[in-house]
């Protein structure tokens, strides 16, 4: 599943200023109650404020959600961790880190390396190239109910890989139970599938309260679609707002999306230069010599 975002001319546009929500509806209310004679229906004005007083609980919880939902989340989550060195991993973490078929989990380039030039390849264990172990190692992993493994093994469906019939409905399904295990890769993986109808029946709510659900506990690639679905939905300010939380913790995409909003003056000065430093300090905290070395050495 790729990942959505606007167009590169699509910026400015997105951004101009929508009819706001009061505006949108206002044509479409009537005045309720009666307009003459002082004659009045008890029994209707009870359901009336019955009915008001429904719309601003949901309001309220509403807002306290939103609320939650940007002051939650803001560091990465621990599966983001190379197990060995425990610095998070740079992003996009397939381009910086290798999978340990023995626990499903990714070691970062340095510690790959390091492992080599001690003569300690044999406690790494990176799949082979062999399609049916590959698949019997995750299915292994699968009846083990390990949530990263039931999602690996949703993705090979999904495109047919590794041998497998290419599987959608199946493949939704093993996403479905690895996200009710606790993946937030397959809460990114479903909200990519609904928000785009891709497999499914297309139903944007739904996919964006799999990324809220996923960015609130710390999945970098969810909180940056968040950002997207807000600036597609004209509300420039709340992008920005999601993108600033995934910037810092070291999505290049993310910032470039500011650079964009700043240069287009949809962004303050303020706002990117924040965005700059922010990414600056997550790349740094996330440094480690041999992962300079494999920079340098270009593995």
């Amino acid at each position: 599943m790729k990942p959505i975002g606007p167009a590169n001319d699509g910026t400015t546009d997105a951004c101009r200023g929508h009819g706001g929500a009061d505006e949108e509806y206002e044509g479409m209310m009537e005045p309720v109650g009666p307009a003459n004679e002082g004659t009045t229906d008890t029994s209707s004005q009870h359901e009336d404020g019955a009915v008001a007083g429904a719309e601003d609980s949901r309001s309220a919880e509403a807002a306290i959600y939103s609320e939650r939902l940007l002051n939650e989340g803001h560091e990465r989550w621990e599966g983001d961790r190379c197990p060995i060195c425990q610095l998070y991993i740079e992003l996009p973490m397939d381009e910086h880190s290798t999978m340990n078929q023995c626990c499903m989990k990714r070691v970062c380039n340095g510690c790959v390396l390091a492992a080599r030039q001690q003569g300690k390849r044999g406690s790494l264990q990176p799949f082979t190239n062999d399609n049916a172990s590959q698949l019997a190692i995750i299915k292994k992993q699968v009846d083990k109910g390990d949530a990263v493994a039931i999602n690996h093994l949703a993705g090979q469906y999904y495109y047919g890989n590794l041998g497998l019939p290419k599987d959608v409905p199946r493949a939704i399904e093993l996403m479905k139970k690895a996200a009710e295990l606790g993946s937030l890769g397959a809460h990114y993986n479903l909200g990519d599938a609904y928000y785009n109808g891709d497999g499914v029946q297309q139903d944007k709510s739904r996919g964006v309260r799999h990324w809220q659900l996923a960015a609130m506990k710390g999945h970098v690639q969810s909180r940056h679609m968040l950002g997207v679905d807000e600036l597609i939905n004209g509300k420039c300010d709340l992008a920005v707002m999601h993108w600033m939380i995934s910037t810092k913790m070291g999505l290049e995409e993310s910032l470039n999306y500011i650079k964009r909003l700043f240069v287009r003056g949809r962004a303050t000065k303020a706002q990117y230069g924040e965005a700059l430093r922010g990414f600056g300090d997550a790349m740094e905290e996330m440094k480690s010599h041999q992962r300079e070395e494999v920079k340098r050495l270009g593995i």
